[in-house]
């Protein structure tokens, strides 16, 4: 049956607006998708691009430059498309998003890579934010957990499939093609979002605020590197990261000044003042701390306690995807008959708990078959909560606040997960420091670095027990 917020056109096809919604829904999933990959599918082929490039001792900016630049562009987009439009930014900042990507195929030398990833970075930035938000206004109220369980289950196909894909192409074809497969990918999103995605504007003729963009860019950079270089690249002590602290603490004192005064905040500090925004944005940051430390590990002890490799150790993470992705959808549409979320976020909070413990006791021995059941549980618990923190914010917002408390959401998100990479990936190093080089050895401290999830989702657990009933606003 066809919602009564959707007409049903001539031909059959359910519309919204103008728009046509299954071609629209397809258009700016494919779009989140690609943005999503090309955080993971690099990673897979850094071997090979610093034995063609050179410049082994700047690779890792091949990753840090696209994630930086994503991280901190995406909370603009929500007020630019308020102005602009959802269709005209989405298909703008996919045109960027490609030409970045046909750069980075075309790049000679490092520096020139790591530029291109940036310009790729800029455009990705929009990539899940805008999605998210269109796709609030694309289906009624009843079906935003189910429609957001989809893109949870994007979400994780492409973060842990990114170094299985990324294996199989760059083997077959080179690492270039990692970055050429974006361009006929990204065109038909952009054709697919031109043609079928018809949204009003939801922000008139105000002002984008490009100085509150400008300042919390800054801070979030400045946040960024302390948690990249801080006791790695430079001690803590440094002036390196002594400035870049300072920096982080006046930029966000700024940007909270500006906020107040601005006539069309970026983050209008109101969001704040709702019970439940209060609780859902530190508890998307915290869970995207660990979506982060997990994605990015498990790989690594997988490939290092079982001798896999990249591509064997993707598929050996099958339990985790097809379960987040099960979940995420099955959930979605029972929270979406109901309206019932705090249950099903408290389980996903206590699933992640258990997630975390189990495999923080992983041992050397420890049968691939009860592995596969301990990431099938974290992944049960993240697919119940990733996206619907996102549908809570989504109805706790009046419509004028839905972009901007969607960019919020998204991009809190974000950041927690690139703080989590860097914080994990602090804690192995570490954990790594008296023990002599070898995969034994990075098998064995993996599951202590792990072990610091449980407190960081018990503080998860605690937060969605506090969680107030929202008001949900009218759409």
């Amino acid at each position: 049956m066809v919602s009564a917020d959707l007409t049903q056109t001539a031909s059959g096809v359910p519309s919204k607006g103008g728009s046509n919604v299954p071609l629209a829904t397809a258009g700016l999933l494919l779009g989140m998708l690609l943005s999503v990959l090309d955080q993971t599918v690099v990673a897979i082929a850094l071997p090979d691009i610093a034995a063609d490039l050179g410049g082994m001792d700047a690779i890792g900016w091949i990753i840090t430059a696209y994630v930086l630049a994503s991280t901190a562009t995406g909370a603009l987009y929500g007020r630019i498309s308020d102005r602009f439009g959802r269709r005209a930014v989405f298909v703008t900042a996919v045109a960027v998003f490609v030409a970045g990507s046909a750069l980075c195929g075309l790049a000679q030398t490092m520096p020139q890579l790591i530029a291109a990833r940036t310009v790729q970075g800029i455009g990705a930035g929009a990539l899940f934010v805008l999605p998210t938000i269109a796709l609030s206004e694309l289906y009624p109220r009843h079906l935003r957990s189910r429609v957001q369980g989809f893109t949870g289950g994007v979400f994780a196909l492409a973060s842990v499939g990114g170094p299985l894909a990324g294996g199989g192409i760059t083997d077959a074809w080179g690492w270039r093609w990692i970055f050429y497969i974006n361009l006929p990918l990204g065109l038909l999103s952009m054709a697919l979002a031109a043609f079928a995605v018809r949204l009003p504007k939801s922000g008139g003729d105000g002002k984008v605020d490009l100085a509150g963009a400008a300042l919390i860019t800054g801070a979030i950079v400045a946040l960024l590197l302390v948690a990249e270089w801080g006791g790695r690249t430079y001690a803590w002590s440094s002036g390196v990261i002594l400035a870049l602290i300072g920096a982080l603490a006046v930029l966000a004192a700024l940007f909270v000044w500006w906020e107040r005064r601005a006539a069309s905040p970026l983050l209008p500090l109101r969001l704040f003042t709702d019970p439940t925004l209060r609780v859902v944005l530190p508890a998307t940051a915290l869970l995207g701390a660990l979506l982060g430390g997990s994605i990015v590990y498990l790989p690594t002890y997988l490939q290092a306690a079982y001798g896999m490799g990249a591509t064997q150790a993707g598929l050996a993470l099958n339990p985790y995807v097809l379960t987040f992705m099960a979940v995420s959808s099955l959930a979605g549409a029972r929270i979406g008959a109901s309206g019932r979320f705090k249950p099903y976020l408290i389980a996903g909070a206590v699933l992640a708990v258990l997630g975390f413990t189990l495999l923080s006791r992983l041992e050397p021995g420890t049968a691939y078959a009860l592995l596969a059941v301990e990431i099938g549980v974290l992944g049960a618990g993240f697919g119940l909560l990733m996206q619907n923190l996102v549908v809570v914010a989504q109805n706790a917002a009046s419509p004028a606040d839905l972009a901007a408390t969607t960019s919020a959401t998204v991009s809190i998100r974000g950041l927690g997960l690139s703080l989590g990479v860097a914080v994990f990936g602090n804690l192995l190093t570490r954990g790594l420091q008296d023990r002599a080089p070898s995969p034994a050895a990075t098998a064995a401290a993996i599951p202590d670095v792990l072990f610091w999830g449980v407190p960081a989702a018990v503080v998860l657990v605690a937060l969605m027990v506090l969680l107030p009933q929202p008001v949900n606003h009218p759409t």
